[in-house]
């Protein structure tokens, strides 16, 4: 079939007649599907059930290296095992590692608020400085800009490429502004479109030269080890290195956990910075708690053994998870390819596939999707504020649903993808 874009008014008002009787007969089904977040599936949270008999009430010892019983108060920062295994997934020293409990996204709530009461480096609380900016490398993660939107920080849009980020851009604001304090990443498979920041984009990002004293990246690195083809494991330059380098250790904030390798619920997320950084975090943390769920901790620990045990477990999930994105890609392919309605990219890790409409059709891809009863992150979610200027972005989150809910979310999404595609051009012509 010709490209929408070549079709006439006629071929696309019968084309239109077409897809709508599709549509309504789809809607017959009674298809009930939420791909709106990128939740694990059973069979990759039943990988991982082992690790509930690594620690029992027969355990003959509840100590750690440093002596602590795990079922006590202590640890403030993580136990010893703990700390060393994350430093061994991060190629970090343990002195830049700090854990804590199942949320990542908790760890960067709270380094924001931290930087907003008591200010960073000694420098002025970000709620007595009369402006505050934040970077979104975008599309993004819409958590991010949640946290950022929520305490009345400005987002300021960063395009990016199949590199990364604009760093001309990244360079110019971060270089000679001082109102701009710092910058969100997920620099490894994005979120959502995949992307692998280059080398030299790592590289930039270590020789900024802030204007502001108290500006951090925020180097949220949720997907370090999910590949979803093991034999294309893609790497990138290690940003605590970086910095180092660079003179710029205290810069950075590189966060991980293993919310999407163990229990999303019951998993342990790290902050992993420099030891001047991890010193002022805990004057504030031994304020907030005693010490996170240690026996938990000692629970990863005692299953992973270490990173290559933990590498060794996500080619397991892999397994599972290549096959659905397949699945949605070959399909994206064999139903939309060469109708230049929508463009997409072909992930080779993480959780979610990016797909583009022509301009002004995300909002309504979605609403028909949720209309034939499959809901997906809401359009606008992957930008600041919820605005995507050209109305395109969509986010693909294929991991949760069974490989015969797979079949049928796209086989909506690209119905719907085509009828408001061609409402589009209608509307135009």
């Amino acid at each position: 079939m010709k490209a929408y874009k070549d079709l006439s008014k006629d071929e696309l008002r019968s084309l239109q007649t077409e897809l709508q009787a599709q549509y309504e007969k789809l809607k017959e089904s009674n298809i009930k599907l939420d791909m709106s977040r990128g939740k694990p599936g059973t069979d990759q949270l039943d990988l991982s059930l082992p690790m509930l008999d690594v620690l029992s009430g027969s355990t003959e010892s509840f100590a750690c290296a440093d002596g602590t019983d795990l079922r006590n108060y202590g640890s403030l920062d993580g136990i010893p095992e703990a700390k060393a295994l994350f430093a061994d997934l991060m190629e970090c020293p343990t002195d830049h590692v700090m854990v804590f409990g199942n949320s990542s996204l908790n760890i960067m709530y709270d380094l924001i608020s931290r930087a907003m009461i008591h200010g960073i480096g000694g420098n002025t609380p970000w709620c007595r400085q009369e402006k505050i900016k934040f970077l979104c490398p975008v599309p993004g993660y819409d958590r991010h800009f949640a946290i950022t939107e929520s305490f009345g920080i400005e987002m300021i849009n960063i395009p990016m490429d199949e590199n990364g980020p604009d760093m001309d851009m990244v360079e110019q604001y971060v270089n000679h502004d001082s109102a701009v304090k710092g910058i969100w990443n997920v620099p490894k498979y994005t979120n959502p479109a995949g992307v692998v920041y280059s080398d030299e984009v790592v590289r930039r990002f270590a020789n900024l030269k802030p204007a502001a004293p108290d500006f951090r990246i925020f180097w949220d690195n949720a997907y370090t080890i999910h590949h979803v083809y093991t034999d294309k494991k893609v790497e990138m330059l290690n940003i605590v290195e970086e910095c180092e380098k660079a003179g710029n250790p205290d810069i950075y904030y590189e966060l991980c956990s293993t919310s999407k390798v163990t229990f999303p619920g019951s998993g342990v997320a790290a902050l992993v910075t420099s030891p001047a950084n991890v010193a002022e975090v805990k004057k504030t943390l031994t304020l907030q708690t005693i010490g996170f769920d240690k026996i938990n901790q000692m629970r990863h620990v005692l299953f992973f053994k270490n990173a290559e045990g933990m590498k060794a477990h996500m080619d397991k999930h892999a397994q599972i998870l290549k096959p659905k994105f397949e699945a949605v890609l070959n399909c994206l392919e064999k139903e939309l390819g060469g109708l230049e309605i929508g463009s997409w990219i072909k992930p080779l890790g993480g959780y979610f596939i990016a797909f583009d409409t022509i301009e002004g059709c995300a909002k309504r891809v979605i609403s028909l999707c949720k209309e034939a009863g499959v809901v997906m992150t809401p359009a606008g979610s992957t930008y600041p504020y919820k605005k995507d200027p050209a109305d395109t972005s969509i986010r693909i989150a294929p991991t949760l649903p069974t490989p015969e809910e797979l079949r049928q979310a796209c086989e909506v999404f690209v119905l719907c993808v085509k009828l408001a595609s061609v409402e589009k051009y209608l509307e135009n012509k």
